[in-house]
């Protein structure tokens, strides 16, 4: 019998929006649906109602009600969602205009800001008029390279109010990859800033913003928002304008919200690239909406008097779920920087100062508390402290320990995972339910979730294949410029018909309901859980003359996920320090820190299959001590002998 870490309180069960939301569901339909597992098990079998009762409950604001929830469920992928809907995104995140704070920004240069929900409104207003007077409409796109500030959330509300399409890089991307990712979309508008801070230090970003704005054609204006103060080099950006002086100056105005179909496009985001360019993955308004406020409400028990805060940033889909937040009306944390500047109790003496309830981190970061001997607990005042969010990569047993020993030992650790392809949760947590060490306390609810093994059939209690049998609101409704639908199929359902493959190894808990990740079944590679397409690596790779051919993959390693990279020198070339380096800075100043490998290794040669297209998951499988399966389907098999017998050396 396990032992929970953590079981919440009667009242704390009485009290919680998803206690609320199953009596509704009770009274409307009948029903004496008393635990979590009870909810979830309607909610996979009855997804109409089910996505029907999250609209009335979430309150969402729609100038025309939807004739159909669902238009066909066998239609995976391609079902219609809340056919008939009229409605726009930012009006629902705008729904409050009151006193209540809205925004606190925090940089780790303890530069601060705070906005009200009337404040934010008007910031608004006064932006989407300028966007309209410059010829934004309903359909065009609106690009942003930048940190994660109060103008980056104001810019994409402005934006979505329109009914344009919003995508988003942050500060610390390299040019050559953000236009890789935000050249695509063809936007019309870029927002930029002057720099950013970190670890103590500004970082000019203008020689990199005129070298994106010189890569996307499309673009009409570059509004540059001042943070750093530095403004060198924003004369060499074309159709350049200033933040304030783009922004207009008339008060009182009210925003025009554009009413536009459920599935309009909201959000361009993008996929790790592992394949070549980054695809664009398509999200609809209605989608993102009803999906994030179900993950607000019931599984994260968000409220009005809440605030808020994820380590994030504006490249990653949990700033975009974060800022949905605003739909409940509490109070969110933008934090900008390193979040262990200038030391590892920074983030912990925000929460003392700012009373956050609800604090969002990855397992990379719990590790680095762990291995460094942090102690928030005995050094900071968590009393405001209700719940820790955890995202990102798995977090080992003996992290979900670390938190209620070290941390506080009565909150609810809501560990959750799901993807930047639906822009939301697969499996999540919820407030009523017991947290085991190592476990998400279960699978969201209305999705359709399962393992499977090999023969593509349900397993519990042991490691198999994630997916998802059937629609959700939020999974992409097309990819960019994949006119047939090819790319889309191909990325999750070309392995089994009509079930979407999600490349995650889970294992489903037949005795608690939990599920345990396991990492990647592809080749995305995942460190402090930001995802990284290997074909970043390699387009910066080409560029030097002396490796003739490379292979990255990901290695699992002390809770986390460490880069190797495997590299086939030109004839005559040695694998000295100095290649190395000149590696690392490649990598770092022309895609991201997190790009560069923690390891750099000569192999005399590369698996390749018989079409000739690089095999990562062999080696990726050989490293982390799991079986090669598709030796017969290499074209030179003997090359795996290499990375076999380096294994041992790996693994110290």
């Amino acid at each position: 019998m396990k032992t929970p870490l953590w079981v919440p309180s009667e009242k704390r069960k009485a009290e919680a929006n998803i206690t609320r939301y199953m009596n509704v569901v009770n009274q409307k339909y009948g029903l004496n649906l008393k635990a979590y597992a009870d909810l979830y098990f309607w909610s996979v079998n009855n997804l109409p109602e089910f996505w029907a009762t999250v609209w009335d409950f979430a309150d969402i604001k729609a100038s025309q009600r939807y004739t159909t929830v669902v238009d066909d469920l066998n239609k995976f992928p391609g079902a219609k969602w809340f056919v008939g809907t009229r409605l726009n995104f930012a009006e629902n995140l705008l729904r409050y205009r009151d006193d209540r704070t809205a925004f606190i920004f925090r940089g780790e240069t303890q530069k601060s800001a705070r906005m009200t929900y009337a404040q934010l409104y008007d910031a608004v207003a006064r932006l989407a008029k300028s966007l309209r007077e410059m010829g934004v409409a309903p359909g065009d796109r609106v690009a942003a390279y930048m940190p994660n500030m109060m103008e980056t959330a104001i810019a994409m509300l402005a934006s979505t109010s329109i009914g344009a399409t919003w995508s988003s890089c942050a500060t610390d991307i390299g040019p050559a990859a953000a236009i890789e990712r935000l050249g695509q979309t063809e936007p019309k508008v870029l927002f930029t800033v002057n720099g950013y801070y970190y670890k103590g230090k500004a970082i000019g970003s203008l020689a990199n913003a005129a070298e994106i704005a010189r890569g996307i054609p499309s673009l009409r204006k570059v509004v540059v928002a001042s943070y750093t103060g530095d403004e060198t080099g924003i004369e060499h950006i074309s159709n350049v304008v200033r933040y304030a002086d783009f922004v207009s100056k008339d008060n009182n105005l009210e925003i025009k919200f554009e009413q536009l179909p459920f599935d309009h496009p909201l959000y361009i985001m993008f996929s790790s690239g592992t394949t070549g360019k980054p695809k664009c993955l398509v999200q609809s308004a209605g989608g993102v909406l009803i999906s994030h406020l179900r993950e607000h409400l019931l599984h994260t028990d968000l409220r009005r008097d809440d605030t808020i805060m994820y380590i994030t940033s504006c490249s990653w889909m949990m700033w975009n779920w974060l800022l949905s937040a605003l739909g409940v009306g509490a109070t969110i944390v933008l934090y900008d920087g390193n979040p262990n500047y200038p030391d590892a109790g920074a983030m912990w003496k925000l929460v003392e100062e700012e009373k956050v309830t609800i604090f969002g981190l990855s397992a990379s970061y719990v590790n680095f508390l762990k291995s460094a001997g942090v102690r928030p607990g005995k050094d900071y005042d968590l009393s405001s402290l209700r719940e820790i969010s955890q995202t990102g990569s798995a977090l080992s047993a003996d992290g979900f320990d670390y938190i209620y020993r070290e941390i506080k030992s009565d909150l609810h650790f809501n560990s959750i995972s799901g993807g930047t392809d639906i822009n939301g949760c697969f499996a999540a947590g919820n407030p009523i339910s017991p947290v085991y060490a190592g476990e998400l306390q279960g699978l969201a609810l209305g999705m359709k979730v399962k393992a499977y093994d090999d023969a593509g059939k349900p397993i519990f209690d042991q490691q198999g294949e994630l997916v998802c049998e059937a629609p959700s609101p939020s999974m992409p409704i097309y990819f960019w410029n994949d006119l047939k639908d090819e790319k889309y199929r191909n990325a999750y359902f070309s392995y089994y018909p009509h079930v979407w493959r999600h490349g995650d190894y889970i294992l489903i808990h037949s005795d608690t309901g939990g599920v345990t990740f396991y990492g990647r079944s592809d080749a995305v590679l995942k460190p402090s859980g930001v995802r990284i397409g290997t074909a970043e690596i390699y387009t910066q790779l080409e560029k030097i003359p002396e490796i003739a051919d490379s292979l990255v993959i990901g290695q699992n390693w002390h809770d986390d996920q460490r880069i190797i990279l495997f590299v086939k020198l030109a004839p005559g070339v040695t694998l000295t320090d100095e290649l190395k380096n000149k590696i690392k800075k490649l990598l770092r100043e022309n895609a991201s820190p997190r790009h560069v490998p923690a390891l750099i290794l000569e192999t005399p040669d590369i698996p390749y299959t018989l079409n000739m297209k690089k095999v990562e998951s062999a080696v990726a499988n050989i490293v982390n001590g799991r079986t090669v399966t598709n030796r017969d389907a290499l074209i030179n098999p003997s090359s795996l002998d290499y990375y076999e017998k380096i294994l041992p050396e790996l693994q110290k």
